[in-house]
């Protein structure tokens, strides 16, 4: 089954502040996730935590290896934000379900369906194929 975006949960994920577990966020700043991770945090006010191979903290804030690494003070986790292949995204998803998040963010060009569905079965809310920054900027167009 194909995925589709429900407009009402990017809606409540965009309005709603919470803890964002950003996988693929790293310190390089030619990739995506490097800025999209500062509107998150920054303009859409959530908590941020960057989730690497490395463990690399990122922008400020500490960074772990592991959705699992996360301590437990630090959730829930509202979203897992996925900068990751699709053939890698399966297993993020795993991991998100194994950490009990709420939602699954998947950016542009990041499409499983088949994970998407697993998420949507274990009760997380799922968006695929799109970027926080870019459902921004078409709010804001609508304001306009």
């Amino acid at each position: 089954m194909r995925h589709v975006n429900d407009p009402a949960v990017i809606d409540r994920l965009m309005e709603t502040p919470g803890t964002w577990a950003i996988v693929g966020l790293t310190r390089n700043e030619w990739r995506a996730a490097h800025s999209v991770a500062l509107t998150v945090r920054d303009v859409m006010g959530n908590r941020i935590i960057p989730v690497n191979l490395r463990g690399e903290d990122v922008h400020g804030e500490k960074g772990y290896a592991a959705l699992a690494d996360i301590p437990a003070e630090l959730h829930p986790i509202d979203v897992v934000d996925c900068f990751v292949n699709s053939h890698r995204v399966g297993d993020v998803v795993d991991q998100a379900i194994a950490v009990g998040a709420k939602a699954l963010w998947l950016q542009l060009g990041v499409i499983d369906d088949a994970a998407a569905e697993r998420a949507e079965a274990a009760g997380l809310d799922v968006v695929m194929n799109a970027c926080p920054d870019q459902e921004l900027w078409r709010r804001n167009r609508k304001r306009a």
